[in-house]
């Protein structure tokens, strides 16, 4: 093509290359303005001291390559030691899961850490009362791996519904067992004066073996997990957390609103309460 030939052409690239300029800018444009869904676990929790003199709940979390740990520790209040209990659980459970190498081994991890807090707490109380409930839950990818002693609660929150994963640990569990097996009357489980006593806790040192899943639960999107002590659930009704839930936008939010609506009601025997919520970040 001679000289005269390319001036011809020319117009025609120039509008060309600013076409494909104009082209690649909208795409980056919209790729820009696309919403971003952030991969892992968005949480949050909220915690008051109540009318107690002490803050006996002690709580952590934290996130490894194997997934995300929540636990928290309620110090029994009848009892001394019960701060000490519960910050040398939840600091045992974090130290055993940050060496854990496989999500396989899980399961051992809840086993081993609980036996561990408990010889501990009991060696540190020296025969003194103390101890601790606890409740850790592990998100690995879509699957819920959980373990539980005492009466805090872990339960998920799905499509306006809870589903609970553990037990209460206390008393009330055991007659309702005996009244359904025959062994007792319905009038004798429910007017026991004892049945809201705990039956097994870490610090005890008849201590029984943690409750641990099964197998792990299968989680959906939009499924939140859900950390309570007893001063959460005792104070707050299902329906009251169920309509906080619905109506917050994130975990961190719904928490720190589950905190107010019980500082609110200004119970004059208020217990510590605290609250760890999960969300996988789908």
């Amino acid at each position: 093509m001679n000289m005269l030939g390319e001036q011809e052409y020319m117009p025609y690239l120039l509008v060309l290359a600013a076409f494909v300029s104009m082209l690649l800018l909208f795409m980056i444009r919209q790729r820009l303005m696309a919403p971003i869904e952030e991969p892992g676990i968005q949480i949050g929790n909220g915690q008051t001291i109540g009318n107690r003199d002490e803050q006996d709940d002690y709580f952590s979390t934290a996130t490894t390559p194997i997934g995300t740990l929540a636990v928290l520790a309620d110090g029994i209040s009848g009892l001394s030691h019960g701060r000490m209990s519960s910050t040398l659980a939840v600091t045992l459970f974090m130290r055993e899961f940050l060496n854990l190498d496989h999500v396989q081994n899980v399961t051992s991890f809840f086993t081993k850490a609980a036996r561990k807090s408990n010889a501990e707490i009991v060696q540190q109380i020296g025969g003194s009362n103390g101890g601790t409930t606890l409740v850790a839950a592990v998100v690995a990818e879509d699957k819920l791996y959980w373990g539980a002693v005492g009466d805090s609660s872990i339960m998920v929150f799905r499509n306006g519904e809870f589903i609970k994963m553990n037990q209460k640990h206390i008393l009330e569990s055991v007659l309702e067992e005996r009244y359904l097996s025959g062994e007792i009357t319905r009038e004798q489980a429910t007017n026991n004066p004892m049945r809201k006593r705990l039956i097994n806790y870490l610090g005890y040192e008849q201590f029984q073996n943690m409750e641990i899943c099964n197998e792990p639960f299968l989680l959906k999107k939009r499924d939140k997990v859900i950390l309570l002590s007893d001063g959460v659930y005792n104070t707050l009704s299902e329906v009251e957390m169920e309509q906080i839930l619905m109506n917050t936008t994130s975990p961190f939010d719904a928490a720190e609103e589950m905190v107010a609506e019980i500082e609110r009601k200004q119970l004059h025997n208020q217990d510590n309460a605290t609250v760890i919520i999960l969300e996988q970040g789908w």
